[in-house]
This record gives C-alpha cells, structure tokens and sequence, in this order.
C-alpha cells in the first residue's frame, strides 16, 4: 500500500479530498445563503435573526478555509470557482428570503446535507485513521447539531 507523507494511504487519502470538495462546495453556498439572509431579512425579528446570521456566516467562513486548508495537508488542490461550488453542491439557493420562518427552514434544510456529507467523511476518515480529518469533522457535526437544534427550538417544532 502506497502512503502519502503524512501516513495515509493515498488512494484513500484522494477519496476524502474529493468528499471535502463536495463539502466546501456545500460550505460555499450555505456561507451565500447566509450572507443574502442577513442582508434580506426583514420584520419583528429583524434585530435578533439579523446577528444571528451575521454569527453564523462568520463561523461558516472559518470552517470553510479549515476545510481548504485540510485539502492542501492531504495533497489535493481545494476547488475555489463558483463554476464547481454550483455543480458540487446539493444545497438550494436561498434567493430573495425575507421572511424568518422561511430564512430558518433554509439553514435546517442545508444543516441537515451538511451533517450527511461529514458523517460520510467522518466515516471514511475513521476508516484510515485520518485523525486530522475526523477530528474536524466531529467538531462540525457536535457544533452543527446544536444549531440545529437552537434552531428547531426558534420554530417551535419538535426534533
């Protein structure tokens, strides 16, 4: 078995790089969503959902160079067009959201695909003893999971 210079076997290795394309692909435009949310977002809540978004923009665009940067240590070239982020994600394009209930549905909705796609880099990381990558992994998907919850408990609906 062929390993790479960290230890891990390559062919492996370039699966996961490939996983987390798709992940920081997904990353990208749930930072978007993110962004025209708290732009667009009008009403009682305004104020509260307005920083909310804000907060969560913010911790998306760290995790998405945490990601890049983890392409790079396993020795794959991160995707950086919009061109790949579209045809690499399966999140929908928030456009034109002003309504809060509507903003939230939107970030459950991309929460809940961003938690599939680490869980299945969270397993094949695990498979390899890819400690770096499940690490990260198990921190998005611990801090993702509480949001997700914050969030069902805004909408007052049950989990």
């Amino acid at each position: 078995m062929s390993v790479n210079s960290l230890g891990l076997p390559i062919k492996e290795s370039t699966e996961i790089v490939n996983h987390l394309n798709v992940l920081l692909s997904n990353f990208q435009i749930y930072y978007q969503n993110l962004r025209g949310l708290h732009w667009n977002i009008r009403g009682k809540r305004f104020f509260d959902l307005h920083l909310k978004f804000e907060e969560l923009y913010n911790d998306s665009q760290l995790k998405i160079d945490l990601i890049a940067e983890r392409v790079l240590t396993l020795g794959g070239t991160p995707l950086h067009t919009f061109s790949d982020y579209i045809s690499n994600s399966k999140l929908k394009v928030g456009k034109d959201i002003s309504k809060d209930t509507e903003a939230i549905q939107l970030i459950l909705e991309s929460l809940s695909i961003l938690l599939q796609i680490e869980r299945i880099i969270l397993e094949k990381s695990g498979e390899i003893n890819d400690e770096g990558t499940n690490s990260m992994m198990s921190d998005f998907i611990s801090e993702q999971e509480k949001t997700n919850w914050m969030l069902r408990a805004w909408l007052e609906e049950e989990i």
